[in-house]
């Protein structure tokens, strides 16, 4: 065994190393650029969901208040209707 063999198994060692440290850390740069386009595809749907949810809930609100002046009017119709048979007895 020549003194240069020890050097060449130290050097294939390393590339061996250097390789298997850069493909390691490009992969989970990779993986954390998926993670990261992920979240903001569900936080994008998310925000629209509640969007619609907010949408909802005004057109609620909306038909819950024109509910009640209907009810307020049908009410006020109710008491002078009870009012005039009253009077007819």
């Amino acid at each position: 065994m020549s003194p240069y063999d020890w050097q060449e198994i130290i050097g294939v060692v390393g590339v061996f190393v250097l390789i298997t440290a850069v493909g390691t850390v490009g992969i989970w740069q990779l993986a954390a650029t998926w993670r990261a386009k992920a979240a903001l595809a569900r936080e994008s749907e998310y925000r629209a969901l509640a969007e619609r949810a907010v949408a909802a809930q005004e057109g609620a609100e909306r038909r819950l208040g024109e509910l009640g002046e209907r009810l307020a009017e049908v009410q006020t119709r109710l008491q002078s209707v009870e009012r005039v048979l009253k009077e007819v007895e």
